[in-house]
């Protein structure tokens, strides 16, 4: 195409279509035309704009280079970004999760083999408020890849599923979102699932299985698009030729190898089982060193792809896996809680060589995160961070602070425990719990699901249930397939399938998947939901042998909040001139004090004194005047009529003359001054609030309370 041709607006290439009653189109030929591809992908009044580039593969580089990101602009939202710099600098943890979700399903589609570098930006251009623009983001990668010349074998789309009273939904608004009761972004190919992302509230396997195949029916629409811009607009797909491999190289290195992978394999212990690997390794390449200088990194490569095949031709014909389990075996498990003294919640989960410490820490409404994105989500009144050391796999490598793989985890873990939390309203504390890996080998994030609700338990949180987690595997292998249940980390690099499921005993809670095969079929996914199901029931009932109900008792030192109502007008009242009065309270009583627009205060101490302290001071701020009760005031204000006498904070009454005294008063002055303490009885208040006072009933009624004493 010439550069005038670039210029030529007739370019533009439009594919659209009626999606749920909202216009869904791909465009292409107009926007970033010196990318490889680029495209145009809109629900709505959501924008995102995908663009893929790709560059010759660097010498002896022997990894596929595919770097995918995910960029929120404030314009899109018609906003300025917060903060000093008013620029958007590094990714988010929203943009970092959907960075993510576009990555997984799009990387076993290229061939093995493949290693020139391909970078895929999205950018997000518009937010109407109504259309997420994370699951277009799939969808929009997977069409700009589609309309180069790379060797993907795609396409693949994505959609949301949401479910309203019971109706299944295709990409629901965010007001629908919040109504249902899954949610779940699935991504598929034309003929199988590839990738599943989200949660429900504790939904059925069932129902959750029928969800996903109501998207895989919603995608092949969106598939169909991709088909028709690439008929008008892609360019033409290199044959690639995968490397050859070298017969007589693998020949020699299946002779010295020998059957001692094989035995290698049997080894239970992961880091023996490492040794003896390294072992093996070590010795084909001395023995075939000279022969092969250069050819080391061929050689690994054969040695690894032998264990695969020896291992999973051993799960599918023997049923037996590396460390000798079943298919459906879980391994051991060990639990503990309470293991920090000062912590307000924490429980240590251990399942095989995988373990997790994860603490909870209570705080108030203050400790929420401000979250500050293109949807105007609320503030966040749960966290959870997950931390993957270098000691927990036995690695020695710099730790330089979060990676996507913890905020990855993390989330996905969150999410799973968030659906079991009581309501804000039942249990008003923000929760952060910080998940420390301290041993993996497979699942760290499904024991990090584990011991956080055990966390969450021990530190008196009122859970719904006890919720965990179970890693899945799949091995497709001689035509015949075998789902395993709990895998390790051998078998995830082994495996075609990384399927995470976490829920209760009655439901799920929250779902990831990852696959490197060509798809999944409904058969495989149906019987990795029900074995998924009787692991997550057997290791709830581990989990149930060290703490089956709540905590009845809090931390001593965790925050015991309490929770009050007064009129929104009286607000003002509370927090004074320039926040005078709430830190003179706060000041005073060392408490929380947090407060609503619609007038709920929550003061937060772990001394019940000083909540009681600052709840009197609060209640006699907002205290209003009662017909009938007596109280001790202070004259304020003098006239010739009578006395304003302030009984409350704020509140003020008159004491007629006539009500001054059991005599006839001439002159106010002669009973009162400004200042004096005066103890008056409410005797009226009317229409306008105003309040009538007098010292006369009170006097009267304590002569009376005293004559009948005397006669006593």
């Amino acid at each position: 195409m010439s550069y005038q041709e670039k210029l030529d607006p007739s370019t533009r290439v439009v594919i659209s279509e009626d999606f749920h009653g909202r216009m869904f189109s791909i465009e292409t030929g107009w926007w970033a035309k010196q990318a490889e591809g680029a495209v145009i992908v809109r629900h709505g009044d959501t924008m995102v704009m995908a663009t893929v580039c790709i560059a010759n593969a660097k010498p002896n580089q022997d990894f596929f280079p595919l770097v995918v990101d995910y960029q929120e602009k404030a314009y899109a939202a018609g906003k300025i970004p917060g903060g000093y710099l008013k620029r958007e600098g590094r990714p988010g943890e929203h943009e970092i999760l959907v960075c993510r979700l576009t990555d997984r399903p799009i990387r076993p589609l290229f061939p093995d083999g493949y290693v020139n570098e391909v970078q895929i930006i999205v950018n997000v251009l518009s937010v109407d408020g109504e259309n997420d623009p994370d699951v277009l983001s799939i969808t929009a990668a997977s069409a700009a890849l589609n309309l180069t010349s790379a060797p993907f074998q795609g396409p693949i789309a994505a959609v949301r599923v949401g479910r309203v009273n019971g109706k299944l939904i295709a990409n629901p608004t965010i007001a629908q979102i919040d109504e249902s009761d899954i949610n779940l972004i699935v991504a598929a190919k034309r003929d199988a699932l590839v990738m599943v992302e989200g949660g429900a509230d504790m939904v059925p396997e069932a129902e959750i299985l029928d969800a996903l195949f109501f998207a895989h029916d919603e995608i092949k629409k969106l598939i169909d698009l991709q088909d028709a811009l690439r008929a008008k607009a892609g360019k033409p797909k290199i044959e690639f030729v995968p490397p050859v491999e070298d017969k007589e190289l693998r020949s020699k290195v299946e002779s010295i190898v020998g059957d001692r992978i094989a035995k290698a394999l049997c080894i239970k212990a992961k880091s023996e089982r490492k040794d003896a690997f390294s072992e093996i390794q070590t010795d084909v390449l001395s023995q075939l060193a000279e022969e092969y200088p250069e050819g080391a990194g061929d050689i690994k490569e054969m040695i690894d792809d032998i264990s695969r095949t020896v291992a999973r031709k051993k799960i599918v014909h023997e049923k037996v896996r590396i460390d000798g389990r079943g298919p459906t075996d879980i391994r051991p498990i060990h639990s503990e809680i309470k293991v920090l003294p000062r912590a307000h919640g924490s429980a240590v989960f251990t399942r095989g060589e995988t373990q997790v410490m994860s603490v909870a820490t209570l705080g108030t409404s203050m400790d929420a995160q401000r979250i500050d994105t293109l949807m105007n989500k609320p503030d966040k009144t749960f966290m959870l961070h997950y931390n993957f050391a270098p000691f927990s796999v036995g690695e020695v490598r710099m730790v330089r602070g979060v990676g996507r793989r913890e905020v990855g985890h993390g989330a996905l873990a969150e999410r799973a425990v968030s659906k079991v939390l009581p309501s804000a309203e039942d249990f008003p504390y923000t929760i952060r719990i910080v998940a420390e890996t301290f041993e993996s080998n497979g699942s760290s994030s499904m024991a990090t699901v584990c011991s956080s609700s055990m966390a969450l338990m021990s530190a008196g949180v009122p859970l719904k249930a006890a919720v965990g987690g179970v890693a899945m595997g799949l091995i497709n292998e001689d035509n015949k397939f075998e789902v395993i249940t709990d895998i390790l980390g051998d078998e995830d690099h082994f495996g075609d399938m990384d399927f995470k499921v976490c829920g209760t005993a009655d439901g799920i809670c929250a779902l990831q998947m990852d696959i490197k095969c060509d798809g999944l079929t409904r058969e495989v996914m149906e019987k990795a939901l029900n074995q998924a199901r009787d692991g997550r029931r057997h290791i709830l009932g581990e989990m149930a042998k060290v703490v089956s109900v709540v905590s009845t008792e809090m931390s001593t030192y965790a925050p015991r909040i309490t929770m009050i109502k007064i009129k929104p007008d009286k607000i003002r009242e509370i927090i004074g001139p320039g926040g005078k009065v709430i830190q003179g309270i706060t000041a005073a009583t060392g408490v929380k004090i947090d407060i609503d627009d619609d007038g709920t205060i929550r003061v937060a101490s772990s001394d019940e004194a000083s909540t009681k302290r600052a709840l009197a001071m609060i209640n006699s701020i907002v205290e209003e005047a009662e017909v009938g009760k007596v109280y001790d005031g202070v004259v304020k204000r003098i006239a010739d009529f009578g006395a304003f006498v302030e009984i409350l904070p704020g509140t003020d009454g008159l004491v007629h003359v006539s009500q001054l005294d059991t005599q006839r008063v001439n002159d106010v002055r002669d009973v009162v001054s400004e200042g004096d303490q005066l103890r008056v009885k409410v005797i009226e208040i009317d229409r306008q609030g105003r309040i009538r006072l007098s010292r006369k009933e009170v006097m009267e009624d304590e002569a009376d309370a005293n004559g009948a004493a005397s006669n006593a």
